[in-house]
């Protein structure tokens, strides 16, 4: 008589393990950048109760977000330059508890000062976050490394897009004390991230033991000063980028309300669709980019935005819903592909890219919306959508771009 018996699975390669493993500290990277970007996301979205409570102007609401992006641009690539020769595993959660900090000051903030100082505090800990964050996802990427910076942006961008939502539900109907309740946010964030510094400890002492020659001494690809121009071009193309991007995400709702009349709650969840069509644009960008090109990714997202940004301008509500989703979804996809194209450029040194990049997205994002505030004093707010309406058009300087495919992997 035969007897049955149950095949013993097969046990699963070291291979496979160390994949599992990486994918799921991608995944925890990315939910600690979703929860660190819906904290961010409460300042903007905390604008309309500022310009009632305290009777604050555009141009003050601008120096806000300046403050705010300032803090984190000019600090970002100063940590990611210390850190790419000093690497800090554990420094991801002391910034988040800077980012708590600051949290918690706004919440009880009722003076002009007070809230540019949380701000600022805000901006801090997104400096201590960000680059060793997306060193992080380099290190887990095994190789697709637009996927990675996808996954990892695409947290962020959930994050930035559930934040209007979480304050028109929880914030606006119960004022900005109801801030404070976020900071549970930040102390999961905390405790996800001491974990992650774990991980990234362990693999950096393996690195240190196998090989004792340093990353940046890897030769550039090409040289010096195609390398240089290269990176003054994408420097323009983040410029066109968050320029646009803070328009949208300062100002929108302030727009929304003033042309169509739409209620504080209303407006937030129109920002909520067009951050959200964002994410979507941000997990898509990644991936194409590993398989078709860095450079054929930043032609499509910078330029061919252009028709739907010279359009909303003249859109009605419904339309200018629709625009804006388009919108998100293309403009999006640009800054994986930016930031891998750029670290392919100069490898060896991640961090510091990473920091200077996202620092430059913090900084330009800040002064446009410091100088969009203005225009918007002065001539109106839908002027500053007529102006914005041509930035894409910088996308034509992709044409200076070299091809680097040595991320397609």
């Amino acid at each position: 008589m035969k007897t049955s018996t149950l095949a013993e699975p097969p046990a699963p390669s070291a291979a496979r393990v160390a994949e599992q493993t990486a994918l799921s500290v991608l995944m925890a990277i990315s939910f600690s950048h979703l929860l660190n970007d819906t904290i961010q996301a409460l300042i903007p979205s905390l604008y309309p109760l500022f310009k009632q409570n305290m009777s604050l102007s555009y141009s003050q609401l601008g120096l806000i977000t300046l403050t705010f992006q300032c803090t984190a641009s000019l600090l970002q690539p100063l940590v990611g330059r210390y850190t790419d020769r000093r690497p800090m595993p554990y420094s991801l959660a002391v910034g988040m508890g800077i980012t708590l900090l600051g949290l918690l000051l706004l919440s009880v903030s009722h003076t002009f000062p007070m809230v540019v100082l949380s701000a600022g505090m805000v901006g801090m800990g997104s400096a201590v976050f960000h680059p060793e964050a997306s060193r992080v996802a380099h290190m887990a990427s095994g190789g697709k490394r637009g996927f990675a910076q996808s996954l990892f942006q695409v947290g962020g961008n959930a994050g930035s897009s559930l934040g209007p939502l979480l304050a028109a539900a929880i914030i606006v109907p119960h004022g900005q004390g109801a801030t404070a309740w976020f900071s549970v946010l930040a102390g999961v964030g905390m405790l996800v991230l001491w974990q992650i510094g774990g991980w990234m400890s362990r693999r950096l002492h393996e690195t240190k033991r196998k090989s004792k020659h340093a990353d940046f001494a890897v030769a550039l690809p090409f040289p010096k000063a195609t390398v240089i121009r290269a990176l003054l071009v994408l420097v323009a193309l983040i410029f066109s980028k968050y320029v646009y991007l803070t328009s949208m995400t300062s100002y929108y709702t302030l727009y929304l309300i003033h042309r169509f009349g739409v209620s504080v709650q209303a407006s937030q969840i129109y920002l909520f669709v067009f951050l959200f069509a964002v994410a979507l644009g941000t997990i898509i960008g990644g991936p194409i980019g590993d398989r078709i090109g860095r450079k054929k990714v930043i032609w499509v997202s910078i330029l061919g935005v252009a028709p739907f940004t010279l359009w909303l301008p003249h859109a009605g509500l419904t339309a200018t819903m629709l625009l804006t989703i388009a919108i998100g979804l293309i403009l999006a996809s640009a800054f994986s592909a930016i930031l891998v194209y750029a670290q392919e450029l100069v490898p060896g040194k991640v961090g510091q890219i990473a920091g200077l990049f996202f620092g430059l997205a913090f900084g330009i994002a800040g002064i446009g919306s410091a100088v969009l505030g203005r225009v918007a004093d002065s001539v109106g707010i839908e002027t500053v959508y007529h102006f914005c309406a041509y930035l894409p058009l910088i996308g034509l300087l992709t044409i200076l771009l070299p091809d680097v495919e040595t991320g397609n992997d």
